[in-house]
């Protein structure tokens, strides 16, 4: 009876690893953690010079991520149509054998919404080449709606950033734009303070990178492209909660 109570009054307790470490990490760095219970996780809220991001941990809502996940979000000044995803190698190559067995063998014209927009992009948007991809080339993808952006964004110090992380197929790592948001997912079993520490090394370096790069929003508009095989599909909405 008493721990329905506590649920009614929404103080149930929530079981995050390591939770007086994590608290005693977010408060010197004076950001805010709480708790969450549906999904069970966490959420730290801070800010990297003066832009805001939203840290989340707790249950994957991806099926390419097994168990729990991390996810960083921040909004950026970018053409609202710029659409850019980063991610490791063989990531690439087991959602490019999925997109191919669900909607070509399986004869399916159009690629909807329930379909991540990770996936979709694969067939709608121009990969970088391995000369382009630099030393990128052997343990990651790229791909956006521009290029030139897309080149940019690499060009400076998040390409030695990325070239520095571990990759393996069990380790899934995306770094994508969208609606003018930057969104970094990853593999996350146990979080601790360093390595969401790490983690957040990383998205404030791409971050500061897409702040640096410079492009009319008239050349991202005017580069957006089609899908190359299906009809073009709506972005699902998503909240930065989402």
């Amino acid at each position: 009876m008493l721990d329905t109570i506590k649920r009614w009054l929404g103080n149930a307790p929530v079981q995050v690893p390591g939770w007086s470490e994590l608290s005693s990490w977010s408060r010197s760095q004076q950001w805010t953690l709480r708790a969450v219970r549906e999904p069970e996780g966490f959420v730290v809220e801070g800010r990297s010079s003066d832009t805001a991001w939203r840290l989340e941990w707790g249950p994957s809502q991806r099926s390419y991520i097994q168990g729990a996940e991390l996810r960083i979000r921040a909004e950026l000044a970018v053409p609202r149509e710029l659409q850019a995803l980063v991610l490791n190698r063989e990531l690439m190559e087991a959602m490019e054998k999925t997109v191919f067995e669900q909607y070509v063998e399986g004869v399916q014209t159009r690629i909807d919404t329930t379909t991540p927009p990770e996936m979709r992009w694969l067939v709608m948007f121009p990969k970088l080449s391995t000369t382009e991809l630099k030393s990128l080339r052997d343990n990651y993808g790229a791909l956006s709606s521009f290029k030139p952006w897309l080149q940019q964004w690499l060009g400076g110090r998040l390409a030695p950033e990325l070239a520095a992380l571990p990759t393996s197929a069990d380790r899934p790592l995306v770094l994508m734009i969208a609606r003018r948001r930057l969104c970094l997912r990853a593999a996350l079993p146990q979080p601790d303070a360093a390595g969401l520490q790490g983690w957040l090394r990383l998205f404030d370096c791409a971050l500061r990178e897409a702040q640096r790069v410079v492009v009319e929003e008239t050349d991202a508009h005017a580069a957006s492209t089609q899908p190359s095989m299906f009809p073009a599909s709506t972005l699902p909405a998503e909240s930065l909660r989402g």
